[in-house]
């Protein structure tokens, strides 16, 4: 949030298992340079879509088979780790000569694009299937770096967040969609989302020393963001070439829709009708509101109320991302082992309890290491929620429901950090720490009403039977 504030410090200074009636369909006939003819042969005895239903527990897509999904796995790890940069680094506040209000605007503006990204998650993959997510969330994310690099007006930086916001939106439900249903699901979001906090952590230490020690504007930081984003672009296309609407529309042919799914949205409206994916989404909307708000506001609070230097107040910034990091791919691989459900509650009570320290200790060094803690047991928080709802909404429902749910809990990185905002300019930047508190509490309170895990694989094995009878069902009608 304080790009621009430390550079006027310096400057002041010295700042399922694949269906093979699809494949006879050759629906993936077109390759790409990242798919061999070998890989191919994989495909037809594997399940090729993450985001395809299982027809048992034993088959349940891969994050490395077939050899394709590790090249799409890691297109979605680059993906986070943009998103966290993204997420990390602002810097507008001295530049642009506006208030807290004003600021938080470009906290709020993205939820223009993440809501359209909710709404259009299923449409875009029913008609373009995730080679057009691949396409079009970086694609909108890279026009809005180009426009902010150029430090355009402020009213115009407000539309190219909203651009962002699209994108991130659309890709970050897309890939926790894909990733949720997958074997070892809390190992592999955890790995994903970390990538998110380690984009988080890298963004401040270069734009810090870009700042400190290059002298450099603070939109000079987007100058990089947009060959980033570029490389990115052209890999991720490549990694899902295959993956079009029709591959997307045929990987659902033995789902089980309800009674008005069909490929213009029914499967979203059919999602959003149950408990299970707004209980996942409000829980996100709020935990991501927290880990924004504070990524946004700590550096101005390390620099005014614990009177840091700005180096200093720049890496409680990246203590704070180290921490999420850590958390995520670390404690990924203890939620499985007791469960989503009752993991988040000690993540939610261990992070009160480094919230705690963070806010009441005085001494820089002791509330540096208390926001790190809190990055780390807040960091479970997406990976965890997602693992759940997988488990508990039907399969044919999870790029409807697990992407609206990723989608509409992003949105909680501009709702949450602009009431902020605007409370900091009323109040001061101290109000910063009850008002998280409230929220771990709020969070609390709506992950009570989440249903029992208890038994309940990605998919369920009730919905996993009745797939693999529709299966034998079809394929004696081939058969006859």
């Amino acid at each position: 949030m304080a790009l621009s504030e430390l550079e006027d410090r310096i400057s002041s200074n010295a700042n399922p298992a694949p269906e093979q009636d699809v494949q006879k369909k050759n629906i993936l006939s077109t390759s790409t340079p990242l798919e061999t003819s070998d890989e191919k042969c994989h495909e037809s005895s594997n399940a090729d879509a993450a985001s395809e239903p299982p027809s048992d527990g034993q088959q349940q897509p891969q994050w490395n088979r077939p050899r394709i999904n590790m090249w799409r796995t890691f297109a979605a790890f680059m993906s986070l780790f943009i998103m966290g940069c993204n997420d990390a680094v602002y810097g507008l506040e001295i530049y642009y000569h506006q208030s807290y209000t004003t600021i938080s605007l470009i906290f709020l503006s993205p939820l223009v694009g993440y809501a359209t990204s909710a709404l259009l998650i299923n449409t875009i993959h029913t008609r373009y299937g995730q080679r057009g997510v691949a396409f079009l969330g970086p694609g909108t994310r890279l026009i809005a770096y180009i426009v902010i690099a150029l430090h355009p007006p402020y009213p115009v930086l407000v539309v190219a967040f909203m651009l962002a916001g699209f994108g991130t939106g659309l890709e970050d439900g897309a890939w926790n969609a894909m990733i949720g249903p997958m074997k070892n699901a809390n190992q592999v979001l955890g790995f994903l989302h970390g990538f998110y906090g380690l984009g988080g952590v890298v963004a401040p230490l270069v734009s810090t020393t870009m700042i400190t020690t290059g002298h450099l504007p603070w939109y000079d930081w987007y100058y990089l963001m947009i060959g980033v984003q570029t490389l990115h672009m052209g890999f991720a296309v490549a990694a899902f070439w295959a993956r079009n609407g029709a591959q997307y529309r045929a990987s659902l042919l033995h789902s089980q829709p309800g009674p008005d799914s069909n490929e213009k949205g029914g499967r979203l409206q059919e999602a959003l009708r149950n408990k299970v994916t707004w209980i996942c989404a409000v829980f996100l909307l709020i935990a991501v509101g927290i880990e924004v708000s504070i990524s946004g506001w700590v550096v101005t609070y390390s620099l005014r109320v614990r009177h840091a230097g700005p180096f200093a107040a720049g890496m409680s910034s990246v203590a704070f991302w180290a921490g999420l990091t850590v958390g995520r791919v670390v404690l990924g691989f203890v939620t499985p082992r007791i469960g989503e459900r009752l993991a988040i509650f000690v993540y939610l009570a261990s992070s009160v309890v480094a919230h705690l320290v963070f806010w009441l200790v005085p001494v820089y060094p002791v509330s540096a290491t208390g926001v790190a803690f809190l990055g780390a047991f807040i960091g479970p928080f997406f990976p965890a929620a997602v693992a759940a709802a997988a488990k508990l909404l039907p399969t044919h429902l999870h790029v409807g429901g697990v992407g609206f749910i990723a989608a509409f809990g992003a949105a909680g990185a501009c709702v949450l950090p602009f009431a902020v905002g605007g409370i900091a300019q009323a109040r001061g930047v101290q109000t910063l720490m009850p008002i998280v508190l409230a929220m771990l509490v709020a969070d609390a309170v709506v992950w009570a009403l989440l249903p029992s895990l208890k038994g309940k694989p990605p998919g369920s094995k009730a919905e996993a039977r009745r797939e693999e009878d529709e299966v034998e069902e079809v394929e004696k009608a081939d058969g006859g």
